[in-house]
């Protein structure tokens, strides 16, 4: 045991450092939400939401305890607070100091904003109905630490709830700080549950070239199922 928390603790500090590699690179600038790529993707990412919500039977949103592992600086509660999630039901949790500070100034005050590791999280098990987790998994390189998160996650899904998934299913061979995850992996990671998928987000690559010209090229490269690269998931407990 004390070895895997040594082990964790390492991995931890590292995901911390890849983050602070990520935030002072150029291509942070690329991912402000008014670039033209950016704005299309966050468009599709409602739609997908929005089935999300119909196809996973979770209405009314409004009574929905809501978890986020990972919060950043607070876009995805702010997202599912506008399509009607109720903020007094958020409890939101970021690795970061700062990028915790951040969303506290952001989210609304009723929102709990517990900053830290997730692995030390001491919240009630089987509390939630959503937990969400939004390209936090694809920086994680141990893959004992990715196991130990989704049982630490799962002990908090209320049965009849489930995980919320967004991340990347492709590694990055310029990025060696993160590295993809498929849908094989999302139920080896989570065994005892009924998984739904949607494939969605064109590819960064190509969506950045295409919508410097024109914005709704987006939709015709994006019909193509090969060049979008991320998956979101609802994993049903």
């Amino acid at each position: 045991m004390d070895n895997n928390k040594n082990l964790f603790s390492s991995e931890v500090s590292q995901i911390n450092e890849r983050y602070k590699r990520r935030e002072k690179i150029q291509e942070a600038a690329l991912y402000h939400p008014l670039s033209p790529y950016v704005f299309m993707v966050l468009q599709e990412l409602d739609r997908a939401l929005y089935r999300w919500v119909h196809r996973a039977n979770i209405m009314p949103v409004a009574d929905k305890k809501v978890l986020e592992i990972g919060c950043g600086t607070g876009s995805n509660l702010l997202r599912l607070i506008g399509m009607g999630f109720s903020p007094e039901s958020m409890t939101a949790n970021e690795l970061s100091h700062e990028r915790a500070a951040e969303a506290r100034n952001r989210l609304p005050e009723v929102v709990k904003v517990i900053p830290g590791d997730a692995m030390d999280l001491n919240l009630p098990q089987e509390a939630f109905d959503v937990v969400l987790q939004s390209t936090v998994f694809t920086s994680i390189l141990d893959d004992s630490f990715k196991k130990a998160l989704a049982n630490k996650i799962w002990s908090f899904v209320k049965p009849g709830g489930g995980v919320l998934w967004y991340d990347f299913i492709y590694n990055n061979p310029r990025n060696p700080d993160v590295k993809g995850i498929g849908a094989s992996e999302i139920q080896r990671l989570f065994p005892n549950s009924d998984i739904k998928t949607w494939r969605i987000t064109l590819a960064p690559p190509v969506g950045r070239q295409v919508t410097r010209s024109f914005q709704k090229l987006y939709h015709v490269f994006n019909a193509f199922p090969f060049l979008r690269t991320h998956l979101l998931c609802w994993i049903e407990k």
